[in-house]
């Protein structure tokens, strides 16, 4: 195995001072987005909020949706982390069940989803085709992502074997499920165990489903 390259402390500074940088331009294109509409709000109103260059934004986002987004992105970097790390043993479909409650109930590292106003920005998603287009690209991205994982504990092929594709697909979408149901429920009630509770309630109704189908005749009497 090859050994893991030191970080030089000068390397280390710069990694941290480019991801505030980009921490800071993603919460402005939130907060900017929130406050006067996709419509109205410009890249160049964010990096002025953010007190950056239009070309430090360019090294970063490709627009003001992907930026507002980026929250997205950490969660799906942050799932797929975590489903490497499961048990080998465990059925894929668990695992990645797993890496999610793991990734929701996380207190050292919260969910992107659980910071203040998300639930309006989620709901802005729905609303406007733009913000829609970015989610969505995000959203395979990280599924891509967690398909290759899987195809690797199961130690296949996912473009002949479409069991890891079948899996993800599965996964992510009970999730997506559970964070509409969210999106459209009540800022005061905003808290992450209210999050937990319905993505454990889909997984739960989808389970029930699919065993619900495998006791099916396959063809009529």
């Amino acid at each position: 195995m090859k050994a893991t390259e030191p970080v030089h402390p000068a390397q280390d500074r710069r990694r941290r001072k480019a991801q505030q940088t980009r921490n800071a331009l993603a919460s402005a294109a939130v907060e900017l987005i929130l406050e006067r509409g996709l419509a109205a709000t410009t890249v160049e109103a964010i990096v002025e909020e953010a007190d950056v260059t239009r070309r430090t934004f360019s090294r970063h986002f490709t627009g003001k949706e992907d930026a507002a987004l980026d929250f997205v992105r950490g969660d799906g970097d942050r799932i797929n982390d975590l489903l490497r790390v499961r048990p080998a043993g465990e059925p894929p479909l668990l695992a990645y069940r797993r890496a999610v409650r793991a990734w929701l109930t996380d207190q050292e590292n919260p969910a992107h989803h659980l910071r203040p106003r998300m639930r309006r920005l989620l709901t802005l998603v729905d609303a406007e085709p733009a913000l829609f287009a970015a989610y969505e690209r995000i959203r395979v991205d990280a599924q891509e992502e967690s398909i290759r994982i899987i195809a690797e504990r199961l130690d296949t092929d996912d473009v002949r074997d479409m069991r890891p594709a079948v899996v993800v697909d599965a996964a992510a979408g009970v999730l997506t499920a559970a964070l509409r149901a969210w999106a459209r429920g009540s800022e005061s009630h905003d808290s992450g165990a209210d999050l937990a509770a319905l993505v454990e309630q889909a997984y739960d109704a989808l389970i029930s489903e699919a065993a619900s189908a495998a006791t099916e005749p396959t063809s009529e009497e």
